[in-house]
């Protein structure tokens, strides 16, 4: 399991519990050029400028790969920040992160705005950032070059997009950006709600502090006929396609019978969906607000069978955060409040904790919240602790609880819908490269390409 010598290694982390993609065990990873060099027995004689030994409590394991983070960075950084999003993701244990192309302003929806993005995202970067660029009504000749430029990919809405620089495509537009895409192989992440379903549904209630009115207003029947749709085009115009956070549990039978038809289709959901349940959420706490919804118990036993049956593939945090006031926290108005959840740095132990109860492995987490995320953004150096690998690694306590306390997180406002929950899994050490992370200290994060991997 290693690639030259016991010699010459900048690194050796030493640890009885080491996951990688063939179980758990106890072993030697070397690191050298900020690559795994060698994986070996944890006796092995394997020389390195520094040894890092780890407790028989903690598991070392292949650091988060989280593709659905809004930063909104530049423009509205009071919501957040590529400093307070990157060292949160760090103390979570994610160690890169593709961005999303809206909430900031410009979008990044041109090769101009993305050049903006990243110098703004280089001097800030704890992690490794991606992209994602915008597929909006009218851009449709921006797509290939910033295809070119290294996006990992183009985000479209279905219906508004909450912000209005960003809006979205309709049924025409859509099938115009699939045809594009698919010119040059490229992936298109929808957003997946039927506008029509959503405005036939009971709206006339708001304001309203009742979740159950705010959960009636974005009913499942919008994302199905959404999905639907999104299925239709892509065996049409033969586009990949990936569904974002699936919150609709008899969303899934049609993922899969498209799957199983040979359409190039992924998708993923969310902490907030597979951990926190309708029926919980007090009124006026509008901090559990996000679009699509966050549904009932029933629904959500729906969605881990999902993913157990591999038609969900993969978890992403949907980091959505916002400023405290447009929470409305004041009002309790779920009409009025921003739809987001901020998770970023809790996705990992939040998904840990409901995973052990239903009887999932820790291996299942990191093949669904690394190994999965990487290969859909065709990052084959992220998310595996195999040789050859970048060696962006985490020290992770699986056993460890702590309690939520939003003061203490280093999102940039103190809110989540996790509030006082106790979770299990508590993150030590996160290394990128091999060189731990130290959010008190300079970042050493990278900018990356879909076709180089950096920038």
């Amino acid at each position: 399991m290693t690639d030259s010598s016991s010699t010459g290694h900048e690194v050796v982390f030493k640890a009885r519990r080491v996951l990688t993609g063939h179980g758990e065990a106890a072993m030697s990873v070397a690191v050298r050029d900020g690559k795994i060099s060698a994986i070996e027995s944890y006796d092995a004689s394997l020389a390195g400028e520094r040894v890092v030994e780890l407790g028989e409590a903690v598991v070392l394991m292949p650091g988060v790969v989280d593709t659905h983070v809004h930063v909104n960075d530049p423009g509205r950084t009071d919501w957040e920040g590529f400093t307070s999003a990157t060292r949160a993701a760090a103390a979570g244990g994610v160690t890169t992160l593709i961005d999303m192309p809206l909430n900031s302003i410009p979008p990044t929806v041109t090769t101009d705005a993305l050049a903006v993005k990243r110098e703004t995202a280089g001097p800030q970067a704890w992690i490794d950032i991606g992209f994602w660029g915008g597929a909006i009504p009218g851009n449709v000749g921006d797509l290939a070059p910033l295809h070119e430029a290294g996006v990992f990919g183009f985000k479209c809405f279905t219906l508004h997009s909450g912000v209005d620089e960003f809006p979205h495509v309709n049924a025409e537009e859509l099938r115009e950006a699939m045809r594009e895409i698919a010119s040059f192989d490229g992936l298109l992440i929808v957003h997946a709600e039927d506008p029509d379903a959503i405005e036939s549904a009971p709206q006339s209630q708001f304001p309203s502090t009742h979740y159950t009115d705010f959960l009636a207003s974005r009913p499942r029947a919008a994302e199905n006929t959404a999905i639907a749709h999104v299925i239709d085009g892509a065996k049409e115009t033969g586009c990949r396609v990936h569904i974002l956070h699936v919150s609709s549990g008899e969303a899934i039978p049609q993922i899969r019978a498209a799957k199983d038809a040979g359409v190039a289709i992924t998708a993923e959901t969310t902490p907030h969906y597979l951990t926190l349940r309708a029926e919980d959420i007090p009124a006026g706490a509008t901090q559990f607000k996000c679009c699509p919804p966050i549904r009932e118990g029933s629904n959500q036993d729906e969605l881990w069978a999902g993913l157990a049956a591999g038609t969900i593939d993969m978890i992403v945090s949907d980091h959505s955060p916002s400023t405290l006031d447009l929470k409305h926290l004041d009002t309790g108005d779920f009409g009025a409040a921003w739809g987001g959840v901020s998770s970023v740095q809790l996705s990992l132990a939040a998904i840990w904790t409901s995973a052990r109860e239903r009887g999932f492995t820790l291996a299942q987490v990191s093949q669904w919240m690394s190994a999965a995320t990487a290969a859909q953004v065709r990052l084959s150096a992220k998310g595996s602790l195999v040789v050859g690998a970048d060696a962006d690694l985490i020290s992770f306590a699986p056993e460890e609880t702590f309690v939520v306390d939003a003061q203490s997180l280093l999102h940039k406002n103190p809110i989540t819908a996790y509030q006082g929950k106790e979770l299990l899994g508590v993150v030590h050490g996160t290394w990128l490269r091999g060189q731990q992370v130290d959010v008190n200290s300079d970042p050493h994060g990278q900018l990356l390409t879909r076709t180089t991997g950096s920038a």
